[in-house]
């Protein structure tokens, strides 16, 4: 049976996704991590997961002379993610590989090559964490293998001084933490809070090849404040694509 989809406006309509309208959905997540990526002129940038290429395309279009490849495990939301790219004009600057990070499937090209930043939004849980998710969510919400090996992986494919980001629940941070340990250094978290009293859902966490910086932790984002507004004027920007995370105290 055909999957339902839906098309949707972003950044403030200048780009648009279609996507499915049930199972996993361009969130708040997606964006904030678009907004935390570097991408340089001249750099090639690689989203490992890159579902229907939400994120991917968020940032191409902040950027100037880049070039992105989104790395698909799912063939249905790598086709997904192709058509996003032509319909937002990207096609020429982007493209989506269906492939696995890890090589966990014989019949899918296993990643390759080297980069100059990856980013990545992983499953958030392992078996038998959270809510169990409907099946159309499982794959984007379970992980079927340890954070650790994600992040292993893709060190491995990032030149010298280039940066991995990703965005993950803040109770998670150890593992990161310790999967980052002796890979890549320069640790920078931030941390993402509802609001400022409450403590922080989400981080978002930057490391470099071969950096021997030490870690920082900056004051982080407030998604929402007393205002009544939707989000805090500097969410609002990010979410927006107006400003990019600024990485620094």
């Amino acid at each position: 049976m055909e999957q339902e989809l839906t098309e949707d406006a972003l950044l403030g309509g200048r780009i648009r996704i279609r996507q499915p309208k049930r199972g996993y959905r361009v969130n708040a997540d997606t964006l904030l991590l678009a907004a935390a990526v570097e991408a340089k002129p001249g750099m090639c940038v690689l989203e490992a997961g890159c579902g229907v290429g939400a994120a991917l395309i968020a940032v191409a279009a902040r950027s100037e002379n880049a070039k992105f490849v989104g790395l698909e495990r799912d063939a249905n939301m790598a086709a997904l993610a192709r058509e996003n790219l032509a319909m937002n004009g990207m096609s020429t600057i982007a493209e989506i590989v269906t492939g696995d990070v890890l090589g966990r499937d014989a019949n899918r090209p296993r990643l390759n090559g080297v980069y100059d930043g990856v980013f990545f939004n992983p499953p958030f849980d392992a078996e038998g964490e959270g809510r169990a998710p409907s099946e159309a969510r499982r794959h984007a919400y379970i992980a079927d293998e340890p954070l650790e090996r994600w992040i292993a992986a893709l060190a491995d494919r990032l030149t010298g001084g280039a940066a991995l980001t990703l965005i993950h629940r803040a109770r998670k941070l150890p593992d990161i933490l310790t999967a980052l340990e002796g890979r890549l250094g320069g640790i920078e978290i931030l941390p993402i809070r509802p609001r400022a009293e409450e403590p922080a859902k989400r981080v978002l966490v930057r490391a470099r090849k071969g950096s021997r910086a030490p870690l920082k932790l900056l004051k982080g984002l407030d998604l929402h404040d007393a205002s009544g507004a939707k989000h805090t004027p500097e969410a609002e920007a990010l979410l927006r694509g107006e400003t990019t995370l600024t990485w620094a105290d």
